[in-house]
């Protein structure tokens, strides 16, 4: 039945009132039940997220400072060739002069310990920076100098700074 002392436009306002305050409370009880509601995880879980959040968050790179091997000496030029240079250089891969050709070697030590340190040291064609090995600019020098050397060459060995003084 009709509320016949009530004009039906007053029934309107408060039915929409009552919609309204009703939508704030369903909205407080969610927002209640969201910030007070006890956390289930257990404490050793807040630890192993701890720790992937430390994992997340590391550098893209790092820097390390080595020591040459052997105990802070630089390796000689042959220890290097056989390490990084030879598996390029003794077959001659990827157009790499061969170690001891004489032929292929001669227009490049024409052009100098410098320039051919520059190569060995950035990379030049198919090769690498430094080989690709874990070197050092002083035993990349002693390798570029001892497969001159073995093809004629008549370079200077490059000294360690300890050793020029």
């Amino acid at each position: 039945m009709r509320d016949v002392h009530t004009p039906a436009r007053q029934r309107g306002e408060a039915s929409s009132k009552n919609l309204v305050t009703l939508a704030v409370v369903a909205l407080l009880a969610v927002l209640v039940g969201i910030f007070f509601l006890p956390n289930n995880k257990k404490m050793s879980d807040s630890s192993d997220e701890a720790q992937a959040i430390a994992e997340r968050l590391q550098p893209v790179g790092r820097v390390e400072v080595k020591a040459a091997a052997g105990g802070g000496a630089a390796r000689t030029g042959e220890e290097v060739f056989k390490a990084v240079c030879s598996a390029c250089h003794t077959a001659g891969a990827l157009g790499a002069p061969k170690f001891g050709d004489a032929a292929a070697w001669g227009p490049r030590i024409k052009t100098g310990y410098e320039a051919l340190l520059t190569s060995a040291l950035k990379g030049k064609n198919s090769m690498p920076a430094q080989g690709g090995g874990d070197t050092s600019d002083l035993e990349i020098g002693r390798a570029v100098v001892y497969m001159v050397n073995n093809a004629g060459g008549k370079f200077d060995e490059p000294k360690a700074p300890a050793e020029a003084k």
